[in-house]
């Protein structure tokens, strides 16, 4: 765990031994893997100190120095504050984990639109004095519940944005399927791409992105003909684990676009678990997403036990 302090817009974090290797150009280069243009802005704004004075940033990290970054200052805001109800999952002075509900957007589609998880994140920092824009990390689909990240500034939002890229951010999602996978686990590795006779659904194609979806069956619902299944993703695509269970000929309950049941009132997706390493403190941060279907879609699974 490394030592870190907020002292008004400031951020401190006390120089851990391990960054005693780096300079502040390799820190924010290779450790954090900072933007270019956002490491630039940091520098001609004197919004990095050391020891409170304005540093070399050739010179190698001591152990025990006091690194300041001017990281909560005020930005115009972006998203229409707006109260809904939407559980926090985790939060602290630098990123936020929502328990999205269904039939809300993760963020505006058109200029002035409200309802989205977004906007509830917009009100959630205004109300808590914060006075940097949230910004959203990934997404899930209107109609997909559970963890969805936002960043508080725009240095944390960068690293996790790279750090998403890379898959050092694991989501893990739970998912019933029309009919019985026999196999116990398994990995559906078919590109995605656009249905051009469609607006808004993609479809398996051979000229479309790599798509790598990893799944197990926890439970066989012979009775009601469904498949309970834990699944995470090498790849992040639009509607990734609708098409591709779409594909192997067994779409989500639910979800009509794809060819699904309508067993339930929306696809049964639940992003139900996320976790990474806080690039600031070096914590494992494990966020669990309770089911919040006033229907209960989700039985007999405790999400705290994926």
């Amino acid at each position: 765990m490394i030592h870190t302090n907020k002292r008004g817009n400031w951020f401190e974090i006390t120089v851990p031994e391990e960054w005693e290797k780096h300079t502040l150009e390799t820190l924010f280069k290779e450790v954090w893997k900072a933007p270019k243009k956002l490491v630039h802005t940091f520098r001609m704004e004197k919004s990095v100190l050391l020891n409170g004075q304005v540093p070399d940033w050739t010179l190698p990290l001591r152990k025990n120095e006091r690194l300041s970054l001017e990281l909560f200052t005020d930005e115009e805001p972006t998203f229409i504050p707006e109260y809904l109800d939407v559980e926090v999952i985790h939060e602290d002075d630098h990123l936020i984990v929502f328990n999205k509900p269904a039939g809300m957007d993760t963020h505006p589609n058109e200029d002035g639109q409200t309802g989205t998880l977004a906007n509830a994140a917009a009100f959630h920092m205004q109300a808590s004095g914060e006075t940097n824009r949230p910004r959203h990390i990934h997404r899930l689909d209107r109609d997909t519940t559970g963890a969805v990240l936002f960043a508080k500034n725009p240095l944390i939002a960068a690293i996790l944005d790279k750090m998403l890229e890379e898959r050092s951010i694991k989501r893990t999602y739970v998912a019933l399927a029309d009919g019985i996978i026999r196999q116990k686990k398994g990995t559906i590795d078919k590109p995605i791409g656009r249905d051009r006779h469609h607006a808004t659904r993609r479809r398996v194609s051979a000229t479309g992105q790599k798509a790598v979806t990893h799944f197990k069956v926890l439970e066989k619902l012979n009775q009601k003909n469904l498949s309970l299944l834990q699944c995470s993703l090498d790849t992040g695509r639009t509607h990734q684990i609708r098409v591709h269970f779409s594909a192997i000929g067994h779409p989500l309950a639910g979800d009509k676009l794809y060819g699904g049941s309508d067993t339930f009132y929306r696809q049964a997706l639940h992003a139900v678990k996320m976790e990474f390493i806080h690039p600031f403190t070096q914590e494992k941060i494990i966020c669990h997403a309770p089911f919040i279907d006033e229907e209960p879609i989700f039985i007999n699974i405790d999400p705290y036990e994926i």
